[in-house]
């Protein structure tokens, strides 16, 4: 596994306006070496930024060029369980991209699970203040666990960018026929990366013969090279 490499790593707070008041909640950036893109990262609904899902994954970007810059939900920052209403979520998204606009880099936007669940829904009904360059999805939460459905992808339609699609064999909380359906009705615009034997969380059994670690780097990998892929011919 090649090493991290050297990072401008940032912790930082971000405000987000909630009607007449506001509630400032987490963000901490990761900044590879000639990184030529950044990847705006939500989490997703049962564990936060300092999750080793979200550590790993961002650190295997760094790996792959990406710049990350990931981010906490208020209920997440406050340490409630409850998730937060979806204004309150839509409001946490917009303030993320806002900062996201006032970089160099060229940006993308993406989450795990709920977190993408609900940017989606944001670009989808004109909640987000701009549009990112594409959008990515580790394990989009297609279903309730046991029952197979796809009501949830109909924001989808509506995204108005490319999409990438990262999903596990054995994803309780997405049948992959159905999300291979749902990839093939958005075609052109979206591209599924299929991770054998990963559940949920992209976690994969000791048979398997891969470390989590070796997943996450072969995904990010993937979804690196899909970014690079929508950046050629642009300025960086």
């Amino acid at each position: 596994m090649p090493a991290v490499p050297r990072l401008r790593r940032r912790r930082t707070r971000l405000c987000v306006p909630l009607g007449e008041g506001a509630v400032e909640v987490t963000t901490e950036a990761r900044t590879p070496p000639g990184a030529t893109a950044r990847l705006v990262l939500a989490h997703g609904a049962g564990a936060g930024i300092d999750h080793p899902f979200m550590q790993g994954l961002c650190d295997a970007l760094a790996r792959h060029g990406v710049a990350t810059t990931a981010f906490a939900f208020p209920y997440m920052e406050a340490g409630r369980r409850r998730i937060d209403a979806r204004p309150v979520l839509y409001a946490a998204w917009a303030a993320a991209i806002a900062r996201a606009r006032r970089g160099r880099l060229p940006w993308f936007a993406g989450g795990k699970s709920m977190g993408g669940r609900v940017l989606a829904e944001a670009l989808a009904d004109g909640h987000c203040p701009a549009h990112p360059r594409g959008v990515l999805f580790f394990g989009y939460p297609l279903h309730p666990a046991g029952r197979p459905d796809t009501a949830r992808a109909r924001p989808l339609a509506r995204v108005p960018v490319p999409m990438w699609f990262g999903q596990g064999t054995r994803d309780r909380l997405a049948d992959l026929d159905l999300v291979r359906g749902v990839v093939a009705g958005l075609r052109p615009r979206a591209t599924l990366y299929v991770v054998e034997g990963a559940d949920h969380g992209f976690r994969v059994r000791k048979r398997d013969g891969r470390t989590f670690e070796a997943v996450l780097d072969a995904m990010a990998g993937a979804a690196a090279a899909w970014i690079r892929s929508h950046l050629r011919g642009d300025e960086p």
